[in-house]
């Protein structure tokens, strides 16, 4: 049986104040299709423009300017750096090149990371849109490397260590994995370092220039307190959002285009916060997206109204507002405050005392390796994370290999093995219980009855909460103008 291991998701830092203590709610992600690829052995790719090596941490040195200090003398060269890479230009940011071979190691990062697939199973017209945006995307990392190396902003190897080891402690690879998945997809470490050497950079860029320029006080908490009361009695939402902005009316068509294509990868299995931190303008683009908690009638009325409507866990169709597109997630609800909460009951039965359960088999015999075993209960793991009813779990096969799918029909507890009835036990409707390993493999048990939506009541965010968050808006509106200014004062020039 190949090794299977999940796909590798993009995670940055979020930009907080150092003094300030942040609540950072645990929130559920979107369900999302499993589609794990069997990984064989492969050699690790080419480097790209961030010439940091994922295993020591190490630079090489710089070969033009501009370059962006790392710390300790070493630097980042933020020109190409191989013979390969000048084989074609895409575009210049302030006579500064993007390589064709720089937007094809980005495009293979985001198709690996995104949409756990490679570039040449995409269909032609989807490549040439995901060129457009990477492209997009890749020029304003330039221009935000560029400000950042003015500044003298150093980003240590250490630090984008740290982000490494955060990004496959959550996914629960191992870092020779993580080399294999964009290996595979035709994409390096070197790219994702990159990457993540610019969020960085352009984080303590918006912190050096407008840090000591927010000031808030007393006054300012005590309002958002009154204000948080006084929507004491409303629903409340988690929300996460992308936003794509309308800058004339000339490019409504396009946006809205753009929208529907990212709806369309968030459909297929595409990680909402990974999109997020790519395509978003929005100032929670850095959180993945993370909107946090707005209650009724805060947020423009189309707004609003999408979330009023939306389930627990669901994703919206692009919704016009104000300034452009939204996507929107909702993550969570919460009713008014003070309002009665009937809990989900565990194990429920239907009327005839049975429930309607389908299984899902992983198989693996005595011959799999440790390994095997161990990458194939990791996907399992997500699949019972993701688990959305027995319809879906039906498809799996489809995308996974060697997954078999039974319906097991209407079953009494009785009837089931002991360590299957403990695990269903603490099931509600609609939910799986734990994966079991058997003499056949990975035993994937799920309840087929409708999912009850848990609800929960609003509770007043403490103040050390609300000075977390009125920091986070001021210098993340800071962040988005001083970008803006930034572009309309770069030459940018697209071969």
């Amino acid at each position: 049986m190949p090794v299977l291991v999940g796909a590798a998701l993009c995670a940055s830092v979020p930009l907080k104040a150092q003094n300030i203590a942040t609540a950072e709610p645990a929130v559920p992600n979107v369900p999302r299709a499993v589609t794990p690829d069997a990984v064989a052995a492969a050699p690790q790719g080419s480097p790209d423009a961030s010439r940091i090596d994922a295993s020591d941490g190490k630079a090489a040195p710089a070969s033009t300017e501009p370059s962006l200090d790392l710390g300790d003398g070493k630097t980042l060269d933020t020109a190409p750096t191989s013979s390969e890479d000048a084989d074609g230009i895409a575009a210049t940011v302030n006579d500064e090149p993007i390589s064709d071979f720089e937007l094809g190691q980005r495009m293979a990062l985001i198709a690996a990371t995104t949409l756990n697939m490679k570039i040449s199973q995409m269909k032609p017209e989807d490549v040439k849109r995901l060129r457009g945006q990477i492209l997009d995307q890749l020029e304003d990392e330039k221009i935000r490397l560029q400000e950042a190396a003015k500044k003298h902003i150093t980003v240590s190897p250490t630090e984008v260590d740290k982000q490494i080891n955060r990004l496959v402690a959550d996914n629960h690879l191992t870092l020779e994995q993580l080399r294999t998945v964009l290996s595979d997809a035709g994409s390096s470490i070197d790219a994702l370092r990159a990457e993540m050497t610019a969020q960085i950079a352009w984080q303590k860029a918006v912190q050096q220039e407008y840090g000591d320029r927010i000031n808030i006080t007393p006054a300012d908490i005590d309002a958002e307190m009154v204000r948080a009361a006084d929507g004491a009695n409303k629903p409340h939402f988690l929300v996460a959002e992308i936003f794509l902005p309308v800058d004339n009316s000339d490019q409504d068509s396009k946006v809205q285009k753009d929208a529907q294509n990212l709806e369309s990868q968030l459909q297929q299995g595409a990680q909402f916060a990974t999109l997020a931190r790519q395509f978003s303008q929005s100032p929670t683009a850095a959180q993945g997206g993370e909107l946090g908690w707005v209650h009724e009638g805060q947020l423009a009325p189309e707004l609003n109204a999408a979330l009023s409507s939306m389930k627990v866990g669901t994703l919206s169709q692009p919704v016009r507002s104000v300034g452009g597109y939204y996507l929107l997630v909702l993550r969570a609800r919460q009713e008014p405050l003070g309002t009665q909460i009937t809990q989900v009951p565990t194990a429920a039965l239907n009327p005839a005392g049975t429930l309607k359960l389908a299984r899902l088999l992983l198989p693996l015999d005595a011959s799999s390796s440790q390994e095997s075993m161990q990458n194939a209960m990791k996907i399992a793991g997500q699949i019972r994370a993701s688990y959305d009813g027995c319809e879906k779990l039906s498809q799996l096969p489809k995308q996974i290999q060697g997954a078999v799918f039974y319906d097991m029909g209407e079953m009494k507890l009785t009837d089931l093995s002991p360590d299957l009835q403990k695990g269903l036990a603490a099931t509600k409707p609609g939910e799986m219980a734990p994966p079991m390993m058997s003499e056949a493999g990975i035993e994937m048990i799920g309840r087929c009855d409708a999912r009850i939506e848990e609800r929960t009541a609003f509770t007043l965010p403490t103040r050390q909460q609300i000075e977390s968050q009125l920091f986070d808006d001021q210098i993340s509106a800071l962040g988005r103008r001083y970008m803006r200014d930034l572009k309309r004062d770069a030459d940018v020039e697209v071969r």
